[in-house]
C-alpha cells in the first residue's frame, strides 16, 4: 500500500518528460537565436545591423536588451508598436525606408533617433512627448511641414537636424537646450516674432538654401551662444543687417551674397548682406 505513490509517480513523470524535454528545447533553440539570420550583430549581440536587406517586417528573434539597432535602407512601411520593449535600446536608425509617421512608442531610453529619408509629413507632439534622453533627432529629407513641440520636453535634446523638407516657417517651441539646428533646404519665408527668443545654447544655425527675401531686425538677438549663422543661397531683397548679442561669431552667407567683415560695437556683431 505504501509503494502506491511511488508507483504512480514512476508511471506518470516519464509519460511527461518528452514534453518538458521538447519545451527546454524549444526555449534554449529561441535563446540561441538572439541574432536574426539576415542581420549581423556585434558587441555581445548587443549592436545589430539589418541594414539593405530588403526588410519589409521587423526581424523577429531581436534580443531584447539591445543598445544600437540599424535598419536604415529597407522597405519598412509601419514599426508603431513594435520596438517599445526594448527598453535598452540607445540608437535607432530607421532612415531610408517608406514610414509615413515616425513609429509609435519607441522607447524611451533613445539617445539618438534616425528617420531621414521617409515620407513623413507631420511630428505630433505626442511622437517625442515621453522622450527625455533624446540628444539628437534626425528627420531630414522628408516631406515635413509642421513639427509640434510640448513645453520642458526634450529636454536633453541637443542636435535638430529638419533639413531638406518641406517647411515655410520656422518651427516654434523647439526645444531650450538645442546647440544645433539645421533648417537647410527648405522653403522658409519668414521667422515669426519669439521663435527663437528660449534657445540660449543654440550655436549653430543652419539656414542656408531657403526662400528668405528679408528678415526682421533683432531676429537673431536673444541667441546669445551663437557662433555659426549659414543665411546663403536666398533670394536675399536689397540691403539686410542682421545683429546678434555674442561677439566674435562666425557668419556664413555663401551663394552669391557679398559679406562684410563682422563690425563689433557694444558687444554686437552685424552681418551687412547686399544682393549683387
Amino acid at each position: 500500500m505504501t509503494s502506491f505513490p511511488f508507483y504512480r509517480k514512476a508511471h506518470t513523470t516519464p509519460a511527461s518528460m518528452p514534453t518538458n524535454l521538447l519545451l527546454l528545447l524549444l526555449f534554449g533553440v529561441r535563446v540561441l537565436a538572439i541574432c536574426p539570420p539576415m542581420c549581423t550583430c556585434s558587441r555581445g549581440h548587443r549592436v545589430v545591423d539589418c541594414s539593405a536587406r530588403g526588410l519589409a517586417i521587423l526581424p523577429d528573434s531581436l534580443q531584447h536588451n539591445i543598445h544600437f539597432l540599424n535598419l536604415s535602407h529597407n522597405r519598412l512601411q509601419d514599426l508603431d508598436g513594435l520596438l517599445n520593449h526594448f527598453d535598452h535600446l540607445r540608437t535607432l536608425d530607421i532612415s531610408y525606408n517608406h514610414l509615413h509617421h515616425l513609429p509609435v512608442g519607441l522607447p524611451r531610453a533613445l539617445w539618438d533617433i534616425r528617420a531621414s529619408g521617409n515620407y513623413i509629413r507631420q511630428l505630433e507632439k505626442n511622437n517625442t512627448a515621453y522622450h527625455w534622453n533624446l540628444q539628437k533627432l534626425d528627420l531630414s529629407l522628408n516631406l515635413l511641414e509642421r513639427v509640434v513641440f510640448i513645453n520642458n520636453t526634450l529636454s536633453n535634446l541637443q542636435a535638430l537636424n529638419l533639413s531638406h523638407n518641406t517647411f515655410w516657417t520656422v518651427p516654434t517651441n523647439m526645444p531650450h537646450n538645442l546647440e544645433m539646428v539645421d533648417l537647410s533646404h527648405n522653403y522658409l519665408l519668414q521667422i515669426l516674432p519669439g521663435s527663437l527668443d528660449r534657445l540660449p545654447k543654440l550655436s549653430i544655425f543652419y539656414l542656408h538654401a531657403n526662400h528668405f527675401t528679408s528678415l526682421s531686425d533683432g531676429v537673431f538677438g536673444r541667441l546669445d551662444g551663437l557662433q555659426l549663422l549659414t543665411l546663403g543661397d536666398n533670394p536675399w531683397r536689397g540691403f539686410l543687417l542682421l545683429t546678434t548679442k555674442t561677439a566674435g561669431n562666425t557668419h556664413k552667407a555663401g551663394g552669391n551674397r557679398k559679406q562684410s567683415a563682422p563690425a563689433l560695437f557694444e558687444n554686437t556683431a552685424e552681418l551687412a548682406l547686399k544682393s549683387q
